[in-house]
């Protein structure tokens, strides 16, 4: 049994060897691991297929079971599994690699069974880490000091790499743990800081090749390297395919949301990264490489509209975090020690207003930069700090953001403008020159300032989309943060807490200002405001009551009619289509007798007509729906006595005689003989042969058409033209001008007619496969 009080390292433990007999091992041994196989980490799937859920399911569950076992183990057992078991680490290492990130959780499956299992294994890979990073867990069980740091670092349980993606992972809810932990690593191992020296230039190569891949300048790039022959042919952001315009736009995402968050956890590498000229590559990167991709985006056709706006989504996010990041450096490494009152103070004071003027030519980034942190707070936190700065030097760097601002053709937000209104009274503040450590001391509680959301109706551009803290109303006050936002928090707090009830929970975020690291900090230190010191810890989150169903009390005009889906459970889909009805044409259409088979019961009442009704006596006409009138009744000379007033004979019979209408009469044969005859008799007068006249003589037609068309054209006056002569004189008694033109005009045209064409007309048909060939 391993003895109290002694490191882990130097522990030695008895156990029964494999012959039976007892050995001495040291508490860290191979021989000690247990058998077990950790089986590599799968992320859910994305088309949710019953399938594919219930085989992620199964696979996260032998995860799951698997780690909790690991975190069972008494500390002796689990450090020989850490060190020894090389599948462990490649089941972390996977987690790591392809555990969805922040902005790739609204394209899981929403699945609860997938998202509650996710969070299992979520939680699971976070204690594992966190015991991993921790050397002494009570006083009867640690490390020494310097061994822990040679093991973790020997045996690659952490390095740069996964220490980014811890923080990406599990920075939301837990910077302090993680901070905590981080630190811890890099006191015990100060290797760590040399690695992280050499791993920057790699996170600078990250932008440059963005850049390259865009067909753009790098700006770092140096003059003595050769510039390939193909570099001019390199494709642009607006002419690459879609698929690499996605792979860039996700890369540039998940790199900047990687730094911002490992600097934000972890400010002390700040430091290396600035000694890099990180600031620098990044602003200038902004500056050059996303206006070109934002352009590429808006301009270029997608198939998918949803494609584009998660691209948009993705590159507003990198955008926010690239500003932030650079916010943070300029915080951590310069204003922080100005706000601590540290030695040099001017020094500092020197490099925040050398970097502020570094930013001016970049007019893009300045003017996203002053959006969310104000240049002109900056400067003002400066003149209270350190009273001798030039005023002069402020006012041209205020100057260059307004100009910055009307450069990109953007109006400045009206809070920015009072702020800078207010910078006046704040300039003579410092002249009056107060004391360096009464300022400092009073700005020491200062924090980064919060970024601002936008304003509403206002579409969100570059920087300022889909930002993550509590909305502000007017007054100042937060916002109350509901939907999936608040039920993050929840989780992020209960993954860590699970014995709280969420009604607890939710009344502390509440208090907090909906800060979830400040709620598990104030738990855990056990130093809760007295309003919630006296809450029940496990009460219940409060039972939503039910609003009125609203299409109950509604008043519509459609109400009821038959395609209100609201009070019907079917409705007939074939007559609900969009736009041009599929499968529907012109002939189909007319086709189509339905109307003429809905009109027949309409005209079917008419169908029988009764002349006579028969009434039996002693009834009446009414019972047959009959009346008194008679349509047939004409009673036009029912009032007048026609003929009363003529006189007597028979005046009406020495009228007119009846005669037939020359249409109604019969037709005579002697009358069509005699007209036959005369026109045969004209016939012969003219010298015509007796024949059939079915089809007439051609040239008898041409005559009888000139004919008409010359009586014509001596009615209208037109001038006749004059007859074509090609044929002319015989030879060698020369031609007259007239017969030359008509020879030449014949030449010209005569493709127009006849038979001149018949080589080409005949390739066309023969081409038009009307010829067999």
């Amino acid at each position: 049994m391993a003895c109290a009080r002694v490191p882990l390292d130097e522990q030695q433990v008895t156990e029964p060897g494999p012959l039976g007999k007892e050995r001495t091992l040291p508490a860290l041994h191979p021989d000690r691991t247990e058998e077990r196989c950790f089986v590599p980490y799968k992320p859910p799937p994305e088309d949710g297929s019953p399938a594919d859920v219930e085989e992620f399911l199964e696979h996260a569950r032998f995860i799951t079971e698997d780690l909790e076992w690991l975190l069972a183990l008494p500390h002796d057992k689990f450090w020989c599994q850490v060190v020894f078991d090389e599948s462990l680490q490649r089941c972390l290492d996977s987690y790591l690699r392809h555990a969805p990130r922040g902005l790739d959780l609204s394209t899981l499956p929403s699945s609860p069974a997938v998202a509650d299992m996710q969070r299992s294994i979520h939680k699971a890979v976070f204690l594992t880490f966190l015991r991993m990073a921790t050397h002494k867990e009570s006083k009867e069980h640690f490390f020494t000091p310097a061994v822990f740091g040679e093991i973790i670092y020997e045996n690659f349980l952490f390095d740069i790499p996964k220490l980014l993606d811890l923080c990406v992972l599990f920075g939301k809810g837990n910077g302090q743990l993680l901070h905590k932990m981080i630190e811890n690593i890099f006191t015990q191992q100060p290797s760590y800081y040399n690695d992280l020296d050499e791993t920057v230039p790699t996170v600078l190569q990250v932008f440059d090749t963005i850049l390259g891949k865009c067909g753009l300048q790098c700006e770092g790039a140096t003059a003595a390297e050769p510039m390939k022959l193909n570099a001019h042919k390199k494709p642009t952001a607006m002419t690459m395919s879609q698929q690499e315009l996605l792979d860039i736009i996700l890369y540039l995402c998940d790199s900047t949301t990687t730094i911002n968050a490992f600097l934000d956890i972890f400010p002390a590498a700040c430091s290396s990264f600035q000694s890099h000229g990180f600031l620098s590559s990044l602003t200038s990167f902004y500056e050059t490489g996303v206006p070109d991709l934002e352009k590429a985006i808006r301009k270029r056709n997608f198939d998918d509209k949803s494609l584009q706006e998660d691209l948009w989504q993705r590159l507003s996010h990198s955008c926010r975090k690239m500003v932030e990041t650079v916010h943070l450096l300029l915080h951590h490494t310069c204003l922080q020690p100005i706000l601590e009152g540290r030695e040099n103070m001017q020094t500092f004071a020197e490099e925040l207003l050398q970097y502020f003027t570094s930013f001016l030519p970049e007019k893009r980034f300045l003017t996203d930069y002053d959006e969310q942190f104000p240049v002109a707070d900056d400067i003002s936190l400066l003149q209270q700090a350190v009273p001798i700065i030039d005023e002069t030097r402020t006012s041209y760097l205020l100057q260059g953001v307004e100009s910055a601002w009307d450069s990109v053709g953007r109006r400045k937000p009206q809070s920015q403008i009072q702020t800078s209104q207010a910078q006046a009274s704040a300039s003579l503040l410092a002249n009056q020159g107060p004391a360096p450590g009464a300022a400092a001391s009073s700005l020491a509680g200062s924090k980064p300032q919060e970024v601002r959301e936008p304003a509403e109706g206002e579409s969100p551009r570059g920087a300022e989309a889909m930002l993550d803290v509590p909305q502000r109303g007017n007054n100042g006050a937060v916002c109350p943060v509901i939907g999936a936002e608040l039920e993050s928090l929840l989780s992020c707090i209960r993954d860590l807490l699970p014995d709280l009830g969420e009604g607890f929970l939710l009344e502390c975020l509440k208090e907090y200002n909906y800060n979830s690291e400040l709620v598990i900090n104030n738990i855990l230190e056990d130093r809760l405001a007295p309003s919630l010191a006296k809450l029940d810890r496990a009460m219940p989150r409060p039972v939503k009551e039910e609003l009125p169903a609203v299409l109950n009390n509604r008043s519509n005009v459609f109400d009821d009619d038959e395609f209100d889906v609201f009070r019907r459970e079917q409705v007939d889909m074939s007559r609900i289509w969009k736009g041009r009805r599929k499968g529907e044409n012109v002939r189909e259409m007319l086709n189509d007798k339905r109307h003429i088979a809905e009109q027949k019961a309409r005209y079917h009442a008419y169908e029988t007509v009764v002349d006579e009704v028969i009434v039996e006596p002693g009834e009446s006409a009414t019972a047959y729906e009959l009346d008194d009138y008679d349509d047939e009744y004409d009673d036009t000379y029912d009032m007048n006595q026609v003929g009363a007033n003529d006189l007597d004979g028979d005046s009406l019979l020495t009228r007119r005689p009846f005669t037939v209408p020359q249409v109604l009469r019969k037709a005579n044969k002697e009358d069509e003989e005699e007209e036959d005859e005369d026109g045969q008799e004209e016939d012969a007068s003219k010298g015509a042969v007796n024949r059939d006249q079915f089809v007439q003589d051609p040239a008898v037609l041409r005559e009888r058409a000139e004919a008409r068309r010359a009586a014509m054209q001596q009615r209208k006056g037109i001038r006749p033209e004059r007859s074509s002569n090609v044929v002319g004189r015989p030879k060698g008694q020369g031609q007259t001008t007239e017969t030359l033109l008509d020879r030449r005009k014949k030449e010209t045209n005569k493709s127009r007619g006849a038979n001149h064409n018949r080589r080409s007309m005949a390739d066309r048909k023969r081409n038009k496969g009307m010829i067999p060939s």
